[in-house]
């Protein structure tokens, strides 16, 4: 427990070394501008469908994300829901420390910076808690007992978000041309939640709360909250992303860009800190099943030879962890050489 950001930074005057990045890595202290350009999908029961489709393929074609609104998840849900976990965060320390774990194989935890903490030689600037959301009625019990509505809540948000999720995929697979059906439960049958809690730090320009890194699932969707601090890697520059009131950042992981044979792009992004306020984040990650075999489709294949290999999914997931968000060479990798 003595390690979680949250528990020592309050009284910091200065960045420890062991969160002080290399210099290549570091955030420093130019101002990262709000990109104008992320598409802004609407949702709403009226618009075209087919429209819809062709924005969120372009979306995924270019950036590898877009944000959404009037997406079916309501107001009230997403704040009630952004407060629980604000107000686990704000627990005391004697509550926290009885999810606390260092143990990867643990379900539900709270941990500082990631599961290798105890051999990275720079760690990030943020506290963690993760666990599985599906099926619900097989993982509830996991979660934390306190806040007392903890459970009901997130329930209820890591059901819709879910729900929210299939019809993005859904509008993904119709615009992609796959079968009906083709994003079913071996694709999408792993679901986890995991919420993000960066504290003030004295020195953002050194450090960040989590580096560079594409996301290794299907699809990954971040309610922001209101405090900005994520940016994206497009074209060699980083942008940063307005958190938008109730919308949903969605981003492209890799598994979709596997499927759709490197039609769709994963995005490449990170966190930062800021001096002033904590932030906290809610992502809702969609995972294949650890044993499901994930592969390009058979129909984005066009001249016979696919881009990339098959794999098991719980396979990729191990690379992955070895590479350290190293997304090039993670690619490279499941590439078919030819």
């Amino acid at each position: 427990m003595e390690t979680l950001v949250s528990t020592w930074s309050r009284t910091a005057q200065i960045l420890p070394e062991n969160y002080v990045f290399p210099i290549g890595e570091r955030p420093g202290s130019v101002e990262v501008p709000i990109c104008q350009n992320i598409p802004l999908i609407d949702l709403a029961e009226g618009q075209s469908q087919s429209q819809t489709i062709d924005t969120i393929l372009a979306a995924c074609e270019e950036f590898g994300f877009f944000q959404v609104i009037n997406h079916g998840v309501s107001e009230d849900l997403i704040d009630d829901t952004m407060k629980v976990v604000k107000d686990f965060y704000d627990m005391p320390d004697e509550e926290k420390a009885k999810v606390y774990s260092i143990d990867p194989s643990k379900s539900c935890q709270l941990y500082t910076s990631s599961y290798t903490y105890a051999d990275e030689k720079v760690h990030f600037w943020r506290d963690n808690l993760r666990h599985p959301c599906h099926p619900l009625d097989e993982c509830i019990h996991l979660w934390p007992k306190k806040p007392t509505n903890y459970r009901n809540v997130v329930g209820k948000y890591s059901l819709e978000v879910r729900k929210l999720s299939l019809i993005i995929l859904e509008l993904i697979r119709e615009g992609l041309g796959l079968k009906p059906g083709y994003f079913g439960e071996e694709l999408t049958g792993s679901q986890s939640l995991s919420v993000n809690h960066y504290p003030p730090c004295p020195d953002p320009s050194l450090t960040l709360g989590l580096p560079k890194h594409a996301d290794p699932n299907v699809i990954t969707v971040l309610l922001q909250g209101s405090v900005s601090g994520l940016q994206v890697f497009k074209n060699g520059q980083w942008l940063g992303v307005e958190p938008l009131p109730h919308a949903f950042v969605v981003n492209i992981g890799h598994q979709l860009q596997i499927i759709s044979n490197g039609k769709l792009r994963s995005a490449e992004h990170r966190a930062v800190t800021n001096s002033r306020e904590a932030r906290t984040t809610i992502v809702s990650f969609i995972n294949p099943s650890p044993d499901t075999i994930v592969e390009p489709a058979k129909s984005m294949i066009s001249d016979g030879v696919p881009l990339y290999r098959s794999f098991k999914f719980k396979d990729f997931l191990n690379f992955y962890e070895e590479k350290k968000g190293d997304t090039k060479a993670l690619m490279e990798a499941y590439k078919i050489k030819t």
